[in-house]
């Protein structure tokens, strides 16, 4: 579904993103992981048409997109989450979600009714009129996720869904992930949480210094001695290794 080839990306004198290459396959959950200052932010909001590449390709479903704006591949079915919530505060939680359901339809009740739902899949059901600035900082990643699925996307990339979350949040966002998949989206996730990584990635990459140091099933790469030493820590690799066992 999503093929990056070669993409790079500089500010100034600094690669942020350095000849990376990565696939997503339709219907899969690839995970992409890598230390702070990798640049997984910068790769996803290039993918997502946020920055212009400096050089390399984008192809979505076969169609060339490079350097396409974000808010037509958003019509395409590419829709991105960003790690840090920003929802209109003072709009309550469905008219929020109304957002972005408003690109597939332009009759209010429609919209609502399309919100509703959405809000109800990520567990907001029951704050649908609550103000978004209300919401706790698990409440607002449902939000952020509710915002981008209202667009009815084929591929959503997600940054940091779980970023601040407790052990309880993140295995119920881990559930809701894994019920978006399976409802037919693609999902591609930059995360920092391994167990979340290791439930719901069938591949992953590694981003270190702009560059994809290695790819693979989760616990493959966990074993990798470039990776530990780049990002995972013996600690973390050794959970990894054996989570599936």
């Amino acid at each position: 579904m999503l093929e990056v080839r070669d993409l790079a990306k500089t500010f100034g004198g600094l690669k942020a993103i350095d000849g990376a290459s990565l696939d997503v396959a339709e219907g899969s959950i690839v995970g992409l992981i890598g230390p702070n200052g990798a640049g997984k932010t910068t790769l996803f909001a290039t993918i997502a048409g946020f920055h212009k590449p400096d050089g390399g390709r984008v192809r979505f479903q076969g169609q060339d997109i490079t350097g396409l704006p974000p808010h037509l591949l958003c019509e395409r079915g590419m829709v991105r989450t960003f790690q840090i919530t920003q929802p209109f505060a003072r709009l309550s939680v469905i008219e929020n979600v109304m957002v972005g359901a408003y690109l597939r339809t332009a009759d209010r009740a429609e919209a609502e009714a399309r919100a509703a739902d959405v809000a109800r899949r990520v567990g907001l059901g029951d704050r649908l009129q609550a103000p978004a600035g209300d919401l706790t900082v698990a409440g607002r990643k449902r939000l952020e996720l509710a915002r981008a699925l209202a667009t009815t996307p084929k591929l959503l990339l997600l940054d940091e869904v779980m970023a601040g979350l407790n052990p309880t949040e993140i295995t119920a966002i881990v559930d809701i992930v894994r019920a978006i998949r399976d409802s037919g989206v693609t999902i591609l996730l930059i995360e920092h949480v391994m167990q979340a990584v290791m439930s719901l990635a069938e591949h992953v990459y590694v981003l270190n210094d702009g560059r994809i140091i290695a790819d693979g099933a989760p616990q493959a790469i966990a074993t990798l001695p470039n990776v530990v030493e780049a990002y995972l820590g013996r600690g973390a690799a050794a959970r990894m290794g054996g989570a599936h066992a």
